[in-house]
This record gives C-alpha cells, structure tokens and sequence, in this order.
C-alpha cells in the first residue's frame, strides 16, 4: 500500500461509514487515487462464461451501486466489475445508519437494503460505460413490489443491452422475504421469466446465480440443479451472512449481513460443495472474505473460475485489487500452473 492510500484510509476511517464509502467513489473520479491500469499475463487471462477475462479478479456488486464510477475502476487493477443491485424504481433503502466497519474483525455488516437509483438512471450511465473489460449488473426487486420475481426481469430488460453479465440476486438479508425466493418452486419460476427476457435481448448475455452462505448441503445441491436446468451461465458463491460466530468488534450485533475475512472459510465451503454438486457444469465465481493473494487462490483451487471481492478495500484500499493479482500470477507460476483454468478445483477436497 503506498503512502497516498494509506493517508487516503486514514482520512476515510475517522469518517461515518457511508460517508466514507460516497468520498471514495468521488476521489475515484476525481483522479486522486493511483490507479495500475490493466493487470494480466498468460496465466492470469482466462474465459468467465464465454467473457474474455484479461484476470480472474473481479469488484463485486455494492460498491458501485449506480454505476457513477466505472471509467476509474475499470482502469483499477480488475479483470472485470458488477455494479448495483439495480432495482426497477429508485427506493431509499433502509434507514441510516445502516453500514458498520468491524475493525477488529476486518469485516463489514450492511443493512441497505438494495438503495440505488433505479434502472432507468443506471441504464443510461451504463449505456456509456468503458469497454476495455467486462461489466456487469446485479438484479434487484423493490422492497414494495407486488411481484419481486418480476422486478428482476424488468431491470435486465432496461439494462441488458449494456451490460456484458446479469447477476439475480436472491441472497441479500436486507430485503425482507427476499431469501425465501432460493426456494426451489420460487426460484425455478423467478429464473424461467429471467431467461424469457434474456432470450429476447439482441445479444444475450451470461446470467448468473448469487446466492447465499447460510445454506445446508441439500439446499446448495438444489440450487446447483435449478441453476443446470434453467440453463443459467454460473454461480456466485457467496453473500453475506447472518451468522455472527466470533467476533470481537463492538458493531457484531447490529442487524444486517456481514461480509469481509470472518466470512471466507464459509464461502469457501459453500463454494467447494457447490463445485461438487454441478461437476463443472457451470463456471462458478467465489466471493466472501478475500484479503490476500493466498485466499483467492484458495477459492480458485477450491472450484472458482473467478473470484469478486469488496469489503477488504475498506481496509487496503483499492490497489489490494493489483496486489492480489499479481501475487495470484506468482502463486500459480511457484505450483507449476500455465494458466488459471488449470488451478480451477484442484484442491477442492481441502474444504470439503
């Protein structure tokens, strides 16, 4: 971490939370945060569900809610971005505060309750969005929709033709009821009016799957058949949590999902069961907890094609994205790998 980020935290963390998030995003387009520009190599470049990817690391949806910051956080470091969630009409979310750092546990809970400016706005900022890698959207339902299943079809209808990958996004906590529709009936219903839209669209694009880490066995393997048969192009693995098991922080009591490193090892798991449960049917992206080079790696060699990450920039800053990717190069070149489609699954049974 060089010395401008650092300062840069430093300011950011005597800050309210959410205020601290805003400034960032605006110090992005500002132009005041070093940026590396492309990161990639031979073993590094790889293919997401038919994307090009020139690294397997991606930012994960709720940083960039409305899509305000794309032309600077494509030029951070990333080998691809998910902005949103995206709902069909503006909504405020839930009252403040709703987002809390857990500094002793590096972790984050959130409580936003899918706040965004709705599709239409995100849709023309999305219409002018780089090209120089690949950008998608994460779907969201309003929390006052009569019908939160169609909601999802109607943000990919409005947005589809400008983004390159759609996430449905059935796993936040923040929206009540909203993890019941990962239910078998509810979902294959949601996923069939999602595909119809997709189907439609001049050029369609991957759809993927997030779902959540508090989920048995049966339900992941469940899911894995709905994703299969609806014919959906991956799986995110995972959410956020609402398990509070060890944590030191003050905040470990307030109401929403938590996220950052006390979420990794259950991600993992859920990522690598998954991995057994489709079989290298779909490609799967693992997300949850990452900090390091060695836990991305650790995703991958447990069945990620792909990794996202988020909430360990609250504590490294944006460059962590480079750092990770670079050292994630030199990791797969030490074991011997020509490329990271190699690594994929290659050590599963470590968190099995």
């Amino acid at each position: 971490m060089n010395l401008i980020e650092r300062t840069g935290l430093a300011v950011l963390h005597r800050m309210d939370p959410e205020a601290a998030h805003g400034l960032s995003l605006r110090a992005l387009n500002a132009g005041l945060v070093p940026l590396p520009g492309l990161v990639t190599s031979s073993r590094l470049a790889c293919t997401l569900a038919g994307m090009a990817l020139a690294n397997p690391v991606g930012l994960a949806a709720g940083y960039d809610k409305n899509a305000t910051a794309l032309g600077a956080l494509a030029r951070a470091g990333f080998g691809f971005l998910e902005v949103g969630a995206a709902t069909p009409l503006p909504q405020p979310g839930n009252p403040k505060p709703r987002l809390f750092r857990l500094t002793e546990d590096r972790a984050a809970i959130n409580r936003f309750g899918f706040n965004n400016e709705g599709m239409q706005a995100i849709a023309a900022r999305l219409k002018s969005r780089p090209r120089s890698l690949p950008i998608g959207l994460n779907l969201g339902a309003n929390k006052t929709s009569a019908d939160r299943a169609a909601d999802f079809a109607h943000v990919l209808a409005a947005c589809g033709p400008h983004v390159d990958f759609a996430t449905v996004n059935v796993s936040s906590p923040n929206t009540e009821k909203l993890r019941d529709l990962q239910g078998a009936a509810a979902l294959t219903a949601l996923l069939a009016r999602v595909m119809e839209v997709r189907d439609g669209l001049a050029t369609p694009v991957p759809v993927f799957l997030k779902i959540a880490p508090d989920l048995n066995g049966d339900e992941i393997a469940e899911i894995g058949e709905i994703a299969v048969a609806a014919g959906l192009s991956g799986i995110i693995a995972t959410n956020t949590t609402l398990s509070r098991e060890g944590l030191k922080s003050a905040m470990r009591n307030e109401m929403g999902g938590l996220s950052g490193a006390p979420l990794f090892e259950k991600s993992t798991r859920v990522l690598a069961q998954l991995s057994v449960a489709t079989q290298g049917r779909l490609p799967l992206i693992g997300v949850g907890g990452i900090g390091s080079a060695e836990q991305a790696y650790a995703k991958i060699q447990a069945g990620a094609t792909a990794v996202q990450l988020y909430t360990a920039m609250v504590y490294q800053g944006i460059g962590i994205a480079a750092r990770i990717t670079r050292g994630l190069d030199a990791l797969l070149a030490k074991d011997g790998f020509s490329n990271v489609a190699e690594a994929t699954g290659s050590d599963r049974g470590a968190w099995l």
